[in-house]
């Protein structure tokens, strides 16, 4: 592989918000349309003047991440960045509203990548008819990717594209890795998931077929590691890495959590993926998203016009406490709340680097320290060398 994912830690973050849109990465985007049912990147195209919409995004494109982001993570000590785009910068011939234009940037990073040394993992984060029904994949609603061939013959031109292009040799020392679909929701049932692991196997040929060293990265579709146990076996297939998520703030019980069970629980999930991804026949895995915040507290989090859980505004949950102290500027954050996020990103970055590392969500955010790397550096939570430790002992 590009990258020696056997042997060398992965140590990355997201660059979420980009080049797919969520609400609350950059609230304002969505605020500023004076629209409530704005609520995605589709919905950001469809409902407002055409016009005015290309012009926001080409705006953000522009502006949210440059070359100085890329510095500034890989003076961070990081080495891999995590780019999603949806499909749409490559299709958008099934009609949808979607406003095209990312494929440059996402070249253009590569290049800001390879300028600062830091590895790229290619995250296909949207599919045709959405893999998951979240507003990262483009278009909150029902899961229609895998019920259309249409949708699946879409996907595999797409990471054709991908692998055609980045097999190229002037990429050989930046992008290491093509993940062919983020978070497909595997807990929907039906035919979710056989259709994941054949674009998966479809994938893996694409790479290969066109001469591509690329690792394949699968998602493991909210299923239990187990599942995927000899999947793609090192017997007949090669440089295959597992990504799994890991949040603790997405459930009532989750939210309820101590501090001292975040870590617990941190801990204990990084020895069990450890304990997988070492079993002969499994496969290299890494944590591709995880956070230092511990409640749902975040402006649009759960959707736009969605309540938190903690708070009690969440549908179906009680209030726990107040929001407010811990989520915005980290100005107002408490020294104690502070001290607890760095324990958190200790117990998390100590437990995930038994197996093959992290990728954080994300480097920055428009108004939620809590959620950005970057915010973290400054704030104290994070440490400037990510293997630094105050607490070594926090997993025990």
């Amino acid at each position: 592989p590009r990258f020696p994912y056997g042997s060398e830690k992965v140590r990355g973050v997201n660059i979420g918000g980009w080049l797919v849109l969520e609400p609350w990465i950059t609230p304002s985007l969505f605020d500023n349309t004076g629209y409530d049912n704005i609520v995605d990147e589709w919905t950001f195209c469809a409902f407002q003047d055409r016009a005015t919409a290309a012009a926001t995004l080409q705006s953000h494109w522009d502006t949210f991440y440059t070359e100085s982001d890329f510095a500034a993570i890989a003076a961070a000590g990081l080495n891999h960045v995590r780019i999603p785009i949806g499909y749409w910068a490559f299709d958008t011939s099934g009609g949808e509203p979607f406003i095209s234009g990312q494929y440059p940037y996402l070249l253009k990073a590569v290049g800001w990548a390879r300028n600062q040394g830091l590895f790229v993992i290619i995250d296909v984060h949207g599919l045709p008819g959405s893999q998951n029904g979240f507003d990262n994949s483009g278009r909150k609603g029902p899961v229609n990717w895998p019920n259309s061939q249409s949708n699946i013959d879409r996907s595999n031109t797409i990471i054709q594209t991908l692998a055609v292009e980045f097999s190229k040799a002037s990429y050989a020392n930046v992008v290491s890795a093509i993940q062919p679909v983020n978070e497909p929701a595997g807990f929907v049932g039906g035919n979710i998931l056989p259709v994941t692991r054949q674009y998966y196997y479809g994938s893996y040929d694409k790479i290969r077929n066109n001469g591509g060293n690329m690792v394949l990265v699968l998602h493991d579709a909210f299923q239990d590691l187990s599942f995927w146990s000899g999947v793609m076996p090192s017997s007949r297939f090669s440089n295959v890495l597992m990504d799994t998520h890991h949040y603790q703030i997405f459930s009532n019980a989750d939210v309820a959590k101590t501090w001292p069970q975040h870590y617990a629980t941190a801990c204990q999930r990084g020895d069990a993926i450890a304990s997988w991804a070492q079993t002969p026949g499994n496969l290299w895995t890494i944590v591709g998203e995880w956070t230092t915040t511990p409640y749902d507290c975040a402006k649009y989090i759960n959707g736009r016009g969605v309540g938190s859980r903690y708070d009690g505004t969440y549908p179906g949950s009680r209030k726990l406490g107040v929001c407010w102290p811990f989520t915005g500027s980290s100005s107002r954050f408490s020294d104690s709340y502070k001290r607890f996020m760095r324990k958190y990103f200790e117990a998390q970055t100590s437990s995930f680097g038994k197996a093959g590392g992290w990728i954080y969500w994300t480097w920055k955010t428009e108004a939620t320290d809590e959620w950005s790397y970057e915010k973290g550096l400054s704030g104290g939570w994070i440490p400037q060398d990510p293997t630094e430790r105050l607490y070594p002992n926090i997993c025990g």
